[in-house]
């Protein structure tokens, strides 16, 4: 189950079964998930089973009544050979027993085609021990699930039917992989040589019989050498009543060769077994795109032993705590916390962000960014499997299964465009000759051309090679997509609503400004009063003032706190207050031109503190939630999209008008409570398509409300990531814009694959009823209509240019 096709096969299937609450696809991972009560399970695996797929449960455990299937069709088109025994879903004593159970990897040397497979899978079936079976054709490599002790009795069967095989200790090596591949692209280049030998004594030998017995037997050569795995999937979709581009192959060849037309019913099957391999391995480009982002983090770590000293071991035995030095120049294999050392990290692997980022003690680091100066040493604060890296490609590979609006309409409309073609194919060959008067064997020859470019492969595979082209270019940026549906949707946002505390603005407060009042004072003595009281106070204001403030801190007696007012104590015998407006107010310390300046600063939004002695005000400082630096360009790149956008914010209208003015938002709505955003949102909605960017807990029923929501900061927190659409990576409010810009990108690639899929296939159905169209002219313009649209889609890929 590698394709929409099937896909479409499956669901249609299961809508049947009462109990069936939901499904959900991945056909990257060959994986279907079923919401169903345990009693449905049986039904759903046989449904599945009488449409020629096999299934074959999950090796973790269950949860709830939420059964995972991973199906796989040898006998289908767009399946590769990575399949496994029919069985019933594992209860869960099984479960408990699964740790008797471990993978046998073994290499067949003499097993690369899928008549080979279906005899060893025969042999194995038989063996009670044998829970599944996986095979890897190109690789010669057989993965067997049973107990240690069954490993003799496998071999043994193997043996027995002519297969010997020899164990292996892990998968075989990227290069021995691309080996088998070349000799899988030797094998069809050569059934293509042998076609066009058989073309050419079709054309250049004499019309005697003994000739012609040698061409057919060449041409029958070629089609067995390139078409045996076509023909066989061909005839069991047909068996089952299914159309698919290896039925109309199989018809369309066995038909040529049988009215006379053998040399190109040889070069058909050539053609098209290669340009299957060709298409299969673009389409991989695609889905290995997302898995790619693995390889960014080491798969070695240097870690400190229980003795000190520092060795080298593998990341993904390396446990929580444990202490990980990296080096200038290495990346980071793990996710964790610095606890010394400072550097300057890359984060653009996993958050986007093109500056390095400097990293120091109780900074989070994160699985593949890379340690560009300074050693740093970490502790380790998530397991390999569970890093930031593997949680977005665990995230894209499910977002895959959320299938975008375009994709939906596609697959409705190759259901009734396969049907259809097949039918006027049978029309012309059948109905032409009584209708027209046209030869028999002209309108046989017409009617199989038709066959050839009736299967729609660059009609449906165009929309999800698209879409995950999409969902892997916005990971590469550090934009975490939850699905096509929302890839396509950003496109066509209206109107976007804001919050403002860590989406705008840095979210936490900083000293800003800071005036000495009092002129006959050393302005370092008061900065340095003004930080030893704030030092005591656990307010973060006060704390914005002990970060912004120069020198030590003073001692501090008699220290003591005022609630709602602020804090007061005697430093070298002398009596101060750190307080608010409203405090020096009370005590009568408010000048005119006091209260001017503090006006001032209020009217900006900002919070204001006030050192004062018994007798004098000596200085005032002002404490704000400074905007983000990017806020500014990333609101004007929205506006000039056309999108509207609206601060949303609890805080007071005065700060919020004062940040919007500054970030230049449209609008702005204060002091209001989280079901206020969510009612505006909804209202909103109500006439344009809104978005919604937070960060924040108290955002999540906006963020769930709007077409799309946006999480920020997604690398570093948990809150609002479950009710967002998309999450930002870092807190950059630019990537935002850069999503509808993908958005829109995606949907112009989506439409421009559609048009020339069908244009192409427009244009040779009327050369193949009306005009002279050959069958391989057919395969060129059916493979080739594949390819073009898969490239096309790769196109997203790459970064747009500037």
């Amino acid at each position: 189950m590698d394709c929409p096709n099937e896909e479409r096969q499956i669901r249609a299937a299961l809508e049947r079964i009462a109990g069936v609450r939901a499904m959900k696809f991945d056909l990257g991972q060959r994986r279907l998930t079923v919401d169903a009560p345990e009693a449905t399970w049986p039904h759903v695996i046989a449904a599945i089973n009488q449409l020629g797929f096999e299934t074959y449960p999950p090796t973790g455990p269950s949860a709830g009544a939420v059964a995972q299937v991973d199906a796989c069709a040898t006998t289908d088109s767009c399946c590769s050979s990575a399949c496994a025994a029919p069985v019933a879903l594992a209860t869960d004593a099984a479960q408990e027993n699964a740790a008797e159970f471990q993978g046998l990897l073994l290499r067949v040397p003499a097993m690369d085609c899928p008549t080979e497979e279906a005899q060893i899978r025969r042999a194995l079936e038989g063996l009670d021990a044998v829970r599944r079976l996986q095979f890897d054709l190109p690789a010669r490599t057989l993965s067997v699930d049973a107990p240690a002790s069954a490993k003799e009795a496998v071999m043994q069967a193997l043996l027995a039917n002519g297969f010997k095989s020899e164990v292996l200790s892990e998968p075989p090596s990227a290069e021995l992989t691309a080996r088998a591949q070349r000799v899988e692209l030797l094998r069809l280049v050569g059934a293509l040589a042998v076609a066009a030998l058989a073309e050419a004594l079709h054309f250049f030998a004499s019309d005697a019989l003994g000739w012609k017995a040698v061409g057919m037997g060449i041409a029958a050569a070629a089609i067995a050498l390139s078409g045996l795995s076509v023909f066989k999937k061909g005839f069991s979709s047909l068996l089952r009543g299914q159309l698919n581009i290896n039925a109309l192959m199989s018809v369309a060849v066995i038909g040529a060769f049988l009215i006379g037309q053998w040399p190109e019913a040889a070069m058909v099957m050539a053609l098209y077994s290669l340009a299957e391999l060709i298409e299969a391995r673009s389409v991989d480009r695609a889905r290995n795109a997302i898995a790619g982002l693995l390889s960014l983090s080491p798969t070695q770590a240097e870690v400190q032993q229980s003795d000190g000293a520092w060795a080298i071991q593998q990341a993904n035995v390396v446990k929580v705590g444990a202490l990980v030095r990296v080096k200038p120049g290495e990346r980071f294999a793990l996710d964790g916390r610095v606890t010394s050392g400072h550097g300057a990290v890359d984060q653009s692997p996993v958050t986007g962000e093109s500056v390095p980022v400097d990293k120091g003690p109780d900074d989070d680091v994160f699985a593949g960014t890379i340690n560009q100066s300074g050693s740093l040493e970490f502790r380790v604060t998530h397991p390999a499997t569970d890093t930031v890296l593997a949680r977005i490609i665990h995230a894209v590979e499910q977002a895959q299964g959320q299938r975008a609006p375009t994709q939906r309409f596609v697959d409705k409309f190759a259901a009734i465009y396969t049907p259809s073609v097949f039918v006027m194919a049978l029309a012309i060959a059948l109905g032409t000759p009584m209708l027209l008067g046209w030869d028999w064997l002209t309108a046989l020859y017409k009617a199989l051309v038709l066959l050839v470019i009736a299967c729609p492969c660059a009609l449906v595979i165009s929309t999800p090679v698209t879409v995950v082209s999409g969902l892997a270019a916005a990971a590469r940026r550090g934009i975490l997509i939850k699905g096509g549906v929302y890839l396509e949707q950003a496109r066509k946002l209206a109107v976007l609503g804001l919050d403002k505390t860590g989406t705008l603005t840095e979210g936490r407060p900083k000293l800003v400004a800071s005036e000495i009042i009092a002129n006959l004072v050393e302005r370092d003595a008061v900065l340095r009063m003004a930080k030893s009281l704030a030092a005591r106070s656990d307010h973060p204001v006060s704390k914005a003032v002990v970060e912004g403030l120069p020198g030590e801190s003073l001692d501090v007696m008699a220290f003591g706190a005022e609630l709602g007012k602020g804090v007061r104590g005697t430093i070298d015998g002398m009596d101060y207050v750190l307080g608010n407006h409203r405090w020096i107010h009370e005590r009568g310390q408010c000048s005119a031109e006091l209260e001017a300046m503090l006006l001032k600063h209020e009217s900006q939004g900002r919070t204001l503190s006030v050192l004062a002695s018994e007798t004098q005000v000596l200085a005032l400082f002002a404490v704000a939630d400074t905007t983000k630096d990017t806020s500014r360009q990333a609101i004007a790149e929205l506006k000039a999209m056309g999108v509207r956008t609206v601060m949303l914010t609890g805080d007071n209208e005065a700060t919020a008008k004062a940040i919007g003015h500054e970030v230049g938002v449209e609008e702005v709505c204060a002091n209001l409570l989280p079901q206020d955003k969510q009612a505006w949102v909804t209202e909103t909605a109500a006439a344009n398509d809104v978005g919604m960017v937070g960060d924040g807990v108290n955002d999540s029923p906006s963020l769930a409300a709007a077409s799309v929501g946006f999480s920020m900061g997604a690398a570093g927190t948990d809150t609002a990531k479950e009710a967002a659409d998309v999450l930002i990576m870092n807190d950059d409010l630019r990537k935002v814009a850069e999503t509808i810009r993908l958005s829109k990108r995606t949907y112009s690639v989506l439409w421009q694959n559609i048009t020339l899929a069908l244009g192409i296939k427009a244009v040779f159905f009327v050369l193949a009823v009306f005009g002279s169209a050959s069958m391989w002219m057919a395969v060129f313009a059916d493979m080739g209509a594949s390819l073009l649209v898969v490239f096309n889609g790769l196109r997203l890929l790459k970064p747009p240019r500037a």
